[in-house]
């Protein structure tokens, strides 16, 4: 019991010394965030070193921040670390079939550091308002043709305030003489449109692409299939996500998320609606005959309804089974007038009507089976068949379900090369949202992966490592969670103290046994011996009585054998005794003179 006690008290001290010593650490950790902060405002462009040789842990190594720079040819690149617009145009365009009031793309654009950014320095594009249509755009530095290259587009989207309704995809503006970034709006003509955007609990990532039909000239949009991978993380967690897609000129597409693969296909196969349509189509001008029969069952018209067949017979009865419960009032109604209602004092029984107080359930059907004038349940009628109806055949006339015929489709083409699209000649963001503070970044257009994995290493590969070196370890998001509810400090303690506690208890709470000096002066035996004397004592019984046994055995062996000795030397004399009167009987005979030869002489 005393044993329990300390435990006890030293698991409470553990607590207390566990909660001072994380003031002391938080005391601490507040001098070395406010000495990082301060060093990072100032710019700096090493890892800096330990801060204090009494630091219990190290300081979080520090990510220096460079604008990344385009290590092959590229179209179109974009950092916005110089913290202008240059190059982008504001669209000064209106929505048509839209209120004047909201139809101006007037949303409001800026060039911003992140909100919780762990990189000085690193800027991106901000649409810092909500509820407002928003478009800019800047050109290509050359028009991308499709022809033997792949396109990648890719860019950065940040959703700093999470989203609630509304898209952050791109444009790929198309090539044409009519193309007026000043006046870019929804119907500006584009050739493709990449980028995640989500209303509701639907959350989508986009790739369509805009086709031109050969024969009649119109363009169609082409939607990806949808992604099988879940979308929601990159919507709702806050943090900056590296959006890629991968056009090659075999047609095969490819979009990544933070570079990996979450939605793949062929512009041939994969697109919606198809970008071939079918060879053939049904007649609009087929009609179905009038005697096409399509009942693959009928009514049996030989089938009569049997005469015993009632279709008046109730589908209930009453029970004529049925008792009445003993006690039921018959003359009490199940509800009556509430007696403490009064009448209202404003109640004008000119314009009310008469007053009446509300109906309250009877209170003396409480103890009574029921009130009111009973009635026998009701119950399944065994007699009820309903209306009769004759039983379905198989129709031999049935002819299957009528469908038009097939004819040549008029609007028939196959374009076997649908990675040969317009020419694109600029990038535009033309959005809509209801979230403000949504954060772009490093935008590049190139044909070669290799250039864009590097500019990618360059801007979100230093994110994320900032990211990763900024997030506290498991102790420290416990730590972080104990800070703002106390109360888990309890939860930490018992978690790891308890099992040490149950451990000790049970290998040390035993029966306690006396010393070897308390033997010693007692003279008694101790529990070893004690215990070898009796197994030897048992060991010596059991050979002993294994020892009378064998004895036992050897006796009544010998005993039976000296019985066998003396009853053959009893048949053996016996024997002799019979065979001596005969041999002495035949010497008297032979004796005898009547028995003697005559002599010869």
């Amino acid at each position: 019991m005393e044993l329990k006690w300390l435990l006890c008290v030293t698991l409470l001290a553990l607590g207390i010394l566990a909660v001072q010593a994380h003031d002391t650490d938080e005391d601490n950790d507040a001098d070395d965030v406010v000495d990082i902060e301060d060093d990072l405002d100032d710019g700096i462009e090493d890892v800096e070193e330990s801060k204090s040789e009494t630091s219990s842990a190290p300081p979080a190594p520090k990510v220096t921040y460079r604008p990344p720079v385009p290590t092959g040819e590229v179209y179109f690149a974009e950092s916005f670390d110089k913290g202008t617009l240059d190059g982008w145009i504001l669209s000064r365009a209106k929505k048509d079939d839209t209120d004047d009031e909201i139809a101006k793309y007037d949303g409001k654009w800026e060039v911003q550091d992140m909100k919780e950014t762990k990189l000085p320095g690193d800027k991106g594009l901000v649409m810092v308002t909500r509820a407002k249509h928003h478009a800019i755009s800047s050109k290509l530095s050359k028009p991308f043709v499709f022809d033997t290259k792949p396109l990648i587009i890719q860019y950065e989207v940040n959703f700093q305030n999470g989203i609630e309704c509304g898209g952050a995809y791109v444009k790929l503006l198309s090539k044409t003489p009519e193309l007026n970034l000043d006046q870019f709006h929804d119907k500006t003509p584009y050739t493709i449109m990449f980028g995640p955007d989500k209303c509701g609990e639907d959350y989508k990532l986009h790739f369509i692409f805009r086709h031109k039909n050969p024969k009649t000239g119109k363009y169609e949009e082409k939607h990806a299939k949808r992604p099988d991978a879940d979308l929601k993380t990159y919507f709702t967690d806050k943090k900056t996500h590296l959006y890629t897609l991968v056009l090659n000129p075999d047609n095969t597409f490819e979009i990544l998320v933070d570079q990996t693969v979450v939605n793949s296909g062929n512009l041939l196969n994969d697109m919606s609606p198809p970008v071939n349509p079918p060879r053939e189509i049904e007649d609009p001008n087929d009609q179905k005959p009038e005697d096409w029969d399509e009942r693959p069952k009928i009514p049996d018209p030989d089938a009569v309804k049997p005469d015993d067949w009632d279709e008046d017979a109730p589908a209930k009865i009453a029970d004529e089974n049925a008792v009445k419960p003993e006690g039921w009032l018959d003359d009490e109604p199940e509800y009556v007038a509430d007696p403490d209602a009064e009448k209202p004092e404003d109640w004008d029984e000119d314009m009310d009507g008469e007053w009446e107080a509300p109906q309250i359930a009877n209170p003396k059907c409480e103890t009574a089976p029921g009130c009111g004038t009973w009635q026998r349940p009701m119950i399944d009628n065994p007699n009820y068949k309903g209306k009769w109806k004759p039983p379905m055949i198989d129709n031999v006339n049935y002819q299957g379900i009528w469908k038009p015929r097939k004819i040549p489709n008029p609007d028939f083409f196959e374009d076997l090369e649908p990675f040969k699209m317009t020419p694109v000649s600029a990038v535009g963001l033309e959005l809509w949202s209801m979230t403000s503070d949504i954060f772009f970044d490093n935008f590049i257009i190139c044909t070669e992966r290799a250039v864009a994995d590097d500019w990618a290493s360059d801007g979100w590969g230093l994110k994320k490592a900032a990211d990763g070196a900024a997030e506290p370890g498991v102790v420290g998001q416990m730590m972080a969670a104990a800070e703002e509810r106390p109360w888990l400090w309890v939860v930490y303690i018992l978690t790891v103290a308890l099992p040490v506690f149950l451990v000790v208890l049970f290998c040390c709470s035993g029966k306690k046994q006396p010393s070897a000096a308390e033997y010693k002066k007692t003279d008694a035996p101790q529990p070893d011996v004690v215990d070898d004397e009796k197994e030897e004592e048992k060991d010596k019984g059991e050979k002993e009585e294994e020892e009378e046994e064998e004895d036992a055995n050897e006796e009544k062996l010998g005993s039976d054998a000296d019985l066998g000795s003396a009853s053959q030397e009893e048949e053996e004399e016996e024997e002799e005794e019979d065979r001596k009167p005969a041999s002495e009987e035949e010497e008297t005979v032979n004796r005898s003179p009547r028995n003697r030869k005559p002599r010869k002489d």
